[in-house]
């Protein structure tokens, strides 16, 4: 089998100065795929960064509707992608076909959604308070305010979603949105879609007229840390384990010039059964939430890893259903050999815990990941054992039975920080129960009701984040438009003539953006 060599994209142009080679792999065989990937040295990490601020210089100057026709552009090229693409993500993810055209269509929506934003203007926050110089005792100054990118930005890539989370992902688009170049660290699980969906990105930036370095691509272990390390980086997202994005926090904060980290890490996303719904529905509950357990192997941030309920003969009704409805589930694939042996060590650890008993599920064996059902005591919530607040990232989930409502509020009150919270209830649930939505609240970014987590709109309302360790920052969103809020930071001019002004604070506000004047929304000049 002939081997075909690819490189890093660094500053519009290929790269691949060093001599460690990296193979992509098959998910499902581990057999080697016919590429082979240059690491990147610490040459050309430095070269990217550069690469990446020199472009910015150029590009934080664009207006709106040209970065908004970029973006435009990169979806177009996505979804111009062939079969052979589509193949290669099945390939080298185990993923099946229908799972990434899908994927696809919401990478490339999401990139035409930040592009509206764009042209929308709202993300600019502009604001001017215009000058009172009769003001008594002190006059005031003309002050305007709007929000500028922070300046190029590292983004990791994920290891479970390949194109949505990934290259082009929501990271990639909001940096890119705001004004920031990127500089992408390609993950080793699919390295073949990474050097496709780069190549059309930067096909988009030749043919929208983009700074070289507007978008950069590296590949390799252990270059990470160089790259959040660089000086010329000015922000880092990721998506992935606790422990790397720990990592990236802490070397970020120990930088000259501490950076931001937006790193969505860990989330065992309660589900909370409360009693009117389970006597009204349920082995509608137990199919539902077994399905949920198992969709996509498991492989989902919002995956639902951690089932509460109050002691009741309907609880154990329910129970007894959930435990046979993931007995019948099949073992699947997973993304890559490293997230098999992550996920056995969960089952294993789950397994050799006192206080967790195992309800369904078949032996893990081979090279496919078996769906699993626990059950554990609530004092392990409640006398803070680690286990049960770590994520198992696969088709598992853990079921707690707490004594009464008095102790379901404890047990939340355990609970570390979650991307997600939900509540499978009826009307009469909300009303006795309401003490309950505050209190998750204070947990998770975001709150479902009779709804199941795996599953994230791309949106402006949308919140893909959450308290820690969900996120190591809870007041951003790595999915919906407000993720764009990331990379920006305010400035404020003051008393500066308007020839000096940008556009979105110029009196004749030429981009035509509603403004905050004088505390009135408008859209008029002045």
């Amino acid at each position: 089998m002939s081997i075909e060599h690819r490189l890093n994209y660094i500053g519009g142009r290929t790269s691949g100065e060093g001599d460690v080679l990296l193979h992509s792999l098959d998910a499902t065989t581990a057999e080697a795929l016919p590429y082979a990937f240059y690491q990147a040295t610490e040459a050309e990490v430095n070269a990217a960064a550069l690469a990446a601020e020199s472009a910015f210089v150029t590009y934080r100057h664009f207006l709106p509707e040209q970065r908004a026709a970029f973006l435009d552009a990169i979806a177009g090229e996505l979804d111009a992608l062939g079969e052979d693409f589509i193949a290669n993500v099945c390939r080298e993810t185990a993923l099946p076909q229908g799972r990434i055209i899908g994927e696809r269509a919401r990478t490339s929506g999401q990139l035409r959604l930040f592009a509206q934003v764009l042209r929308r203007g709202d993300f600019l926050g502009a604001r001017i308070d215009t000058a009172l110089p009769e003001r008594t005792p002190l006059p005031r100054p003309d002050l305007r305010q709007y929000r500028v990118g922070v300046g190029p930005v590292a983004v990791f890539g994920a290891s479970n979603f390949p194109l949505a989370f990934s290259t082009a992902g929501g990271d990639t688009a909001s940096a890119l949105a705001a004004g920031c170049p990127v500089v992408f660290k390609a993950h080793s699980g699919h390295m073949v879609t990474a050097d496709f969906v780069a190549s059309a990105i930067l096909r988009a930036a030749e043919k929208t007229g983009m700074p070289a370095g507007v978008f950069n691509l590296i590949h390799g272990n252990g270059v990470g840390a160089a790259l959040v390390k660089h000086p010329a980086i000015q922000a880092v997202g990721f998506t992935g384990s606790l422990h790397g994005g720990r990592a990236l926090c802490d070397m970020a904060a120990a930088r000259a010039q501490p950076i931001p980290v937006f790193a969505e890490m860990s989330s065992i996303n309660p589900v909370v059964m409360l009693p009117e719904a389970l006597k009204t529905r349920s082995d509608d509950i137990a199919s539902q939430l077994a399905a949920s357990v198992v969709q996509g192997c498991g492989q989902f941030c919002t995956n639902p890893g951690l089932v509460i309920g109050i002691r009741s003969p309907e609880f154990e009704g329910f129970l007894t259903s959930l435990a046979a409805r993931m007995a019948d589930q099949a073992s699947q694939t997973m993304l890559n050999a490293g997230t098999l042996k992550s996920y056995t060590k969960g089952v294993e650890r789950l397994h050799a815990h006192d206080g967790i008993s195992h309800l369904a599920g078949q032996p893990q064996q081979g090279n496919q990941a078996a769906p699993q059902l626990f059950k554990a005591q609530a004092r392990l919530l409640l006398t803070g054992d680690p286990l049960l607040q770590e994520e198992v990232f696969g088709p598992t989930t853990v079921v707690v039975e707490v004594a009464d409502a008095a102790e379901l509020q404890q047990v939340l009150a355990s609970l570390h920080g979650q991307l997600t919270a939900t509540l499978i209830a009826e009307p009469a649930d909300l009303q006795a129960f309401a003490a309950l939505v505050p209190l998750l609240e204070r947990k998770a970014g975001r709150l479902l009701l009779n709804g199941y987590p795996t599953g994230v709109e791309v949106s402006d309302a949308m919140v893909h984040g959450g308290p820690y360790p969900a996120t190591s920052d809870a007041r951003g969103t790595s999915v919906g438009t407000l993720a764009i809020d990331r990379f920006l930071r305010p400035v404020c001019y003051q008393n500066y003539p308007d020839a000096l002004l940008p556009p979105a604070l110029k009196n004749a506000n030429p981009l035509s953006i509603a403004r905050l004047v004088d505390g009135v929304t408008t859209r008029d000049p002045l």
